[in-house]
């Protein structure tokens, strides 16, 4: 990696190669197709396969043997911003349709009993990431014009059984980083005396910024088996602290020369996360789980650039005000046969930004999962798994600049003040394969 990512979170929906409204902010839910059948419900508590140890590293102690469960999730968002803009030629429709690009996400899990109380894992994914574009018509670009980021996580863990009913686990989280945010002037513009009376034609580059960088993190992960039929699990996933690196040019650094990149750096924390998770089986055939998630967005005020080449070395990139998010999911697993396994669930993701917050960067909104999977046995090693799930993301208000803010007000000259909606869809078809050995 050659660049250094200098918003990691302004530049975000981000991970994998990947685009979104998944999860709350830009973090990814989709680890694996089988937990996807079920709307990623009683993840935390339930040892289906490898994949498990993403969501809970304790739950290691209930695969034996040596297992291998590796997929891919396609995601397929439908993200519109439709609104209008009010600049010195009046008020003005303007709209993006289909801002964030088709992705797939891989992922590898591996695991392995060392003994009866031991065992080892290793996961490969993505937990957090985001791609967005809007084109030169839509006439909001100077608070933004795109995000992108990828992000790819090495996870390997350990687990411990305490006795039938306790089990323990941890893990380091090693995250590469990439990505990029801009903004552009959607006006021609011809500052104030007070500002120079600099010229400023519409598609310059306002603020840009790329690179990448490399953490650490970790979990930690427990599971309680309260009997034959009924067990709790719950995880704790730290904040990553990144220090980007990277590079940065626009008018905003440099007025004189918008194209002269310069040096800089950010301080960015990807927040910490919680699951509790609970596993019921009702009877041979019906189990039903559940989970609440939280993550610690609130700790997402604010983007600071440090730009040593200029007068002021720290920049105010964007002001954030993000506030913690919940998720509520509500699954149920039904054994046709011996050989094949019917999954579905339902979710209810909160918004980490409220209606006074929202920002044309990145579209977050409430969203409602509706989700249907299965599961068949090729054989008595392998195992084949299919999910989908259909998104609904609120319809939403957005308005920029934000009064009182900042950094808001700053690209406001630049082609105008924007009142309108986000709104969109996302489907996901996910496909993926156990092996045991």
């Amino acid at each position: 990696m050659n660049k250094r990512i200098l918003s990691l979170a302004v530049l975000a929906a981000m991970t994998a190669p990947l685009t979104q409204v998944q999860a709350a902010g830009f973090q990814l839910a989709e680890y694996s197709a089988t937990g996807l059948g079920r709307a990623y419900a009683g993840e935390a508590a339930i040892a289906d396969n490898a994949a498990v140890q993403n969501r809970n590293p304790a739950m290691l102690t209930y695969l034996a043997g040596t297992q291998i469960t590796a997929g891919a999730i396609l995601v397929m968002p439908n993200i519109d911003i439709n609104g209008e803009v009010t600049y010195t030629d009046g008020i003005n429709a303007t709209s993006a349709q289909d801002i964030a690009d088709d992705a797939v996400v891989p992922n590898f899990y591996l695991s392995h009993q060392l003994n009866d109380q031991w065992f080892l894992g290793l996961g490969i994914g993505s937990n957090f990431g985001m791609a967005t574009e809007l084109d030169d018509s839509f006439r909001g670009t100077q608070y933004g014009n795109e995000a992108s980021v990828t992000t790819i996580e090495i996870n390997p863990n350990v687990a411990y059984r305490i006795n039938d009913q306790f089990s323990v686990g941890a893990g380091v989280r090693l995250v590469l980083g990439e990505g990029s945010i801009g903004a552009k002037s959607s006006a021609d513009v011809t500052l104030p005396p007070q500002m120079g009376s600099l010229k400023v034609p519409k598609g310059t580059t306002l603020k840009y910024m790329e690179g990448d960088d490399v953490a650490w993190g970790w979990q930690l992960g427990a599971a309680w088996q309260l009997n034959e039929a009924h067990r709790i699990g719950v995880n704790y996933r730290s904040a990553v602290d990144q220090t980007l690196e990277g590079e940065a040019n626009g008018f905003a650094f440099n007025p004189l020369d918008p194209s002269l990149k310069l040096a800089g750096s950010m301080e960015l924390s990807l927040p910490a996360t919680a699951e509790i998770a609970s596993f019921h089986q009702l009877s041979n055939d019906i189990a039903v789980h559940a989970s609440i998630n939280w993550t610690d967005w609130s700790s997402f005020e604010k983007l600071e650039a440090v730009i040593p080449a200029l007068p002021t070395p720290t920049q105010l990139v964007k002001q954030e005000n993000w506030q913690d998010s919940y998720r509520f999911a509500l699954g149920a697993t039904y054994d046709l046969s011996a050989l094949s396994t019917l999954r579905a669930g339902v979710a209810y993701d909160k918004s980490a930004v409220s209606d006074d917050n929202r920002t044309l960067t990145i579209p977050e909104m409430d969203r409602v999962w509706v989700s249907a999977g299965y599961s068949y046995k090729m054989s008595k090693q392998l195992d084949l798994d299919v999910g989908v799930t259909y998104i609904f993301a609120d319809e939403s208000a957005v308005k920029e600049p934000r009064p009182g803010i900042a950094s808001d007000l700053t690209s406001a000259p630049f082609g105008g003040t924007f009142s309108g909606t986000t709104s969109g869809n996302i489907m996901l078809f996910g496909v993926q394969a156990s092996y045991r050995f």
